[in-house]
């Protein structure tokens, strides 16, 4: 999450700021998030075993950057566009008083972003739960790799049928989930209270023990103090706030230009050999297999945008209803995050034997599959979306007495769209991850497979088919930025045009 957090900022905020670079690194992160961790476990676990091949150090490194690849996008996502929607009377304030880029990012920018931010981040740290078993314990050709982990303990518990160690880790992991909720996430959310655009108080204050035992300790002043001297001091050495000549001022850009310059060489460099040992890899491929490969992408899309309109159902009102009460809110936190972070497989059990007992294939049955992964992403940003709306606004829809009709149609619906476009986006992309877990599943020693891209890609990395394997995710990351690029930028843009809080 460290590292998902760090990669967000820096990510979301140079493609927000700078529109060159935006045109590549927005396409770009819509191909990554496409990827499955089956499409490059792979180089990635066999590049680290090898250059640490006498530790597990490889190992847990690569573990640890798979589940970084099933938290970051959705939180970038988030950033991003919450850059891209500040109001323009906010900005046009922060001009006013000058403020530098620094000043505007901690003021104005970063603030505006908190609320989507932080429930993205419970969003995320549910995805890191959700695939721990995948990336703790995979099989890649005759190689079984396993790490000391819970997620390996129920992968082997799930695979003897052992019920009684599969209790032991839910109540293992329910745990640490609810710990977390208690002492940071509950902290962190009533914080970002403060952060909503209005110009009355809100009618009801979250609140936490933990962070008011925080608050009367003075221990966040201290941190805080510390925090913002080491942030000045460095600001201040990279930009000194004593007048500097014109031309030393240029004189001091060329070298920051020059490194800026020297990423895009190094990027296009290590993009083009990529390209070229990726298509060296691809000519093993006959075209009757990539006609294979469009159909299973075709079917795949399908199942796709029926989870997302499936979860789109229910978690649109009741993320409305959760994220407008306080009472709710404080509930369903941590309901909602243990529900969300239970490992696939061990979902997938219950729900396979009740698709095997009413006869439905994995062909229709592996939707719902899906439906189990991406539906919390909806979730979660229609909550952060509600929770977001100003009181004043509640309160006007309050004083013309509109119905709940008017009030989904005039106000709540409109607020929470930029969010749920969010939702639908990085649900997608969960749902393309998950697919490589709802099309081909091994129960109780059967081989259970649909029709479809992800089945393709778990049974290439099974057999360490790396030609398919290459070729089947290139299909899926082509399927998702032509669709992300068609439908969900023309959605983003009517959010930021037609429906920004100003």
């Amino acid at each position: 999450y460290g590292l998902s957090l760090t990669f967000t900022f820096v990510y979301g905020y140079w493609a927000a700021k700078d529109k060159l670079a935006e045109k590549v690194l927005i396409p770009l992160l819509d191909i990554l998030q496409s990827i499955p961790v089956l499409g490059f476990m792979p180089g990635l676990v066999l590049a680290f075993v090898g250059l640490f091949h006498q530790s597990n150090i490889g190992l847990e490194l690569a573990a640890i950057i798979m589940i970084f690849t099933g938290q970051v996008w959705n939180m970038t996502f988030s950033f991003y566009h919450s850059l891209r929607a500040v109001p323009v009377d906010i900005r046009q304030v922060s001009c006013a008083f000058r403020f530098n880029w620094w000043q505007t990012l901690n003021w104005v920018e970063a603030p505006y972003a908190a609320i989507g931010l932080i429930w993205n981040s419970m969003m995320s740290m549910a995805g890191g739960w959700f695939f721990l078993m995948i990336s703790e314990a995979f099989v890649l050709g005759n190689n079984d790799f396993r790490l000391p982990g819970v997620g390996s303990y129920m992968s082997v518990a799930v695979n003897q049928g052992d019920i009684p160690a599969m209790v032991y880790a839910i109540t293992a992991m329910i745990i640490m989930i609810v710990f977390l909720d208690m002492f940071l996430w509950r902290p962190v959310v009533a914080w970002s209270k403060k952060f909503k655009i209005e110009e009355t108080g809100t009618q009801f204050e979250s609140t936490s023990f933990f962070l008011n035992w925080l608050r009367k300790s003075g221990l966040l002043q201290y941190i805080s103090g510390i925090t913002g001297f080491f942030v000045e001091y460095g600001l201040n050495r990279l930009f000194p706030k004593k007048k500097v000549p014109t031309e030393d001022i240029g004189k001091m850009r060329i070298p920051f230009r020059i490194f800026i310059w020297i990423i895009y060489a190094a990027f296009l460099c290590l993009f083009g050999y990529g390209c070229w040992k990726l298509y060296h890899m691809l000519q093993a491929l006959t075209l009757s297999r990539w006609q294979q490969i469009s159909w299973c992408g075709c079917l795949t899309l399908f199942r796709v945008l029926s989870a997302v309109g499936i979860g789109t159902l229910w978690a649109l009102p009741a993320g409305l209803a959760i994220g407008l009460s306080p009472r709710l809110s404080r509930i369903f936190q941590p309901v909602i995050q243990i529900v969300a972070s239970f490992p696939a497989p061990m979902l997938f059990v219950p729900v396979i034997i009740f698709l095997q007992t009413v006869d439905i294939g994995l062909d229709f049955g592996s939707t719902v599959l899906m439906l189990l992964g991406t539906q919390w992403y909806i979730l979660f940003n229609v909550i952060a979306g509600a929770m977001s709306i100003p009181s004043d606004l509640r309160e006007a829809s309050r004083l013309y007495k509109m119905n709940v009709w008017q009030r989904l149609k005039n106000l709540y619906i409109p607020a929470v769209f930029p969010f749920l476009v969010t939702g639908w986006v990085t649900a997608a992309g969960g749902a393309w991850n998950a697919s490589i877990v709802a099309e081909y599943i091994v129960f109780r020693g059967h081989t259970l497979a649909a029709h479809g891209l992800g089945a393709m890609i778990s049974q290439a990395a099974e057999k360490a088919d790396f030609a398919l394997l290459a070729g089947a995710v290139l299909s899926m990351s082509a399927f998702v930025v032509v669709f992300n690029r068609i439908v969900w930028r023309s959605l983003y843009n009517m959010a930021e045009k037609r429906y920004a809080i100003e």
